[in-house]
């Protein structure tokens, strides 16, 4: 590596942990969530970087190159479809073949009907958790896993060699990824690992949201249960993938589980008991969670208040970012803020004054990460993505 790469690589890093430890860095660290947003600026479709997660690598290292940012998720387009179509995966719609290929993946949620697990199974995942998924739960997921007691067939057996090997050839194909990020741009991995809270995975994978709001008032006591079963498995999973270096945080990505989408009943009686160890157990290993507050978290501000100082960064979507700031902005580093509305259909101009407004209201002692307010997709503009990136690093310096 280059010795000027190298130093920049450094001061990136050392930039962005500080920020994130709630302290002062000498600038304002730029940490932008890329998805299809990177395939439009390489010149790409949506369905090209799902096809093919080299050109999703490929278009994320040159944005990367041109953008002065510290830090990137190697590849934000997630689903490849090299992998989800291995075992023939029913809950994700893919560019160029259940969708146009200018559209970005989609999550097809399942009907109350149709859910992958049934109201009167939570016994059997709450005894054995990783049994239910592997026997009930996969063949429902997927078109070539057989259920137990059915025949095998050769599409059975091949989905298992498949998917292995497609999981080998995309994790694996991560180290090399983030190692070219650092040689050829100095750019930080901006994460590692990944963590969701037990009620999302019911809501998200298993009973669907309508089905488990109906459990949440039917059988409470069920979901809890299946809640707290799913700890421990959790807790490993973001183990295993943490950063060694104890740098960069384990991301949860926070969908369903807040108000109005569960009552603040469910919250703190389900949700939060059930999620909180979790969180503290990852910090008594050295390691900070990334929470990525999709839509408004507002109303739970004060439960987690009660996490330990420095032990979350708490990202900002639809919350009030000055709400944020003044409820746990003291104890713990604060990001995004920056509508993806004002970066798809707004002006540089106006990209320039929100910025302003955000750095002016959260940033004075430090503690804040510059970032759109969701992940970046392909309807945002390039003017003003460089309009958030270029004013960030001329007026946040400190």
């Amino acid at each position: 590596m280059a010795k000027d790469m190298e130093q920049l690589y450094a001061e990136r890093l050392k930039r962005y942990v500080t920020a994130m430890r709630n302290e002062k860095p000498d600038k304002i660290p730029i940490r932008p969530f890329m998805a299809e947003f990177t395939a439009r600026y390489a010149g790409y479709t949506c369905q090209q970087v799902t096809e093919d997660y080299e050109m999703a690598f490929v278009a994320a290292r040159k944005c990367a190159a041109d953008f002065d940012w510290d830090a990137i998720v190697p590849n934000m387009v997630y689903v490849w479809t090299g992998l989800t179509h291995a075992i023939g995966l029913k809950y994700y719609a893919a560019p160029g073949i259940e969708l146009l290929p200018e559209f970005g993946f989609q999550f097809i949620e399942p009907s109350e009907e149709e859910a992958f697990m049934k109201p009167d199974e939570y016994d059997a995942l709450i005894e054995d958790p990783t049994g239910f998924l592997f026997n009930v739960w996969l063949p429902r997921v997927s078109t070539d896993v057989s259920a137990m007691g059915e025949p095998t067939s050769f599409r059975n057996n091949l989905s298992f060699l498949k998917g292995g090997m497609a999981m080998l050839s995309y994790f694996n194909a991560f180290g090399t990824q983030i190692a070219r990020m650092r040689t050829e741009s100095g750019t930080v991995s901006a994460i590692s690992g990944i963590l969701k809270a037990p009620l999302d995975i019911i809501a998200d994978k298993l009973r669907g949201y309508l089905g488990l709001v109906t459990d949440l008032f039917e059988r409470p006591d069920k979901v809890l249960a299946a809640c707290e079963a799913l700890m421990p498995h959790i807790l490993h999973v973001a183990l295993s993938g943490a950063d060694p270096e104890k740098n960069v945080p384990i991301t949860v990505w926070m969908h369903r589980g807040c108000v109005p989408f569960v009552t603040k009943e469910h919250f703190e009686k389900i949700y939060w008991p059930t999620f909180k160890p979790i969180v503290e157990e990852l910090w008594k290993n050295g390691h900070q969670v990334l929470f990525y507050a999709e839509g408004s978290w507002d109303a739970h501000l004060d439960s987690f208040a009660e996490l330990p100082d420095q032990s979350i960064v708490y990202h900002v979507d639809m919350g009030d970012i000055f709400e944020v700031h003044k409820k746990i902005g003291h104890k713990f580093c604060i990001s995004g803020g920056i509508p993806n509305y004002l970066l798809s259909m707004g002006t540089p101009e106006e990209v320039r004054d929100c910025c302003k407004k955000v750095i002016d209201g959260v940033a004075g002692d430090g503690g804040y990460i510059m970032d759109a307010s969701a992940i970046v997709q392909n309807d945002a503009k390039v003017e003003n993505i460089k309009a958030m990136t270029d004013f960030t690093r001329e007026y946040g310096v400190y």
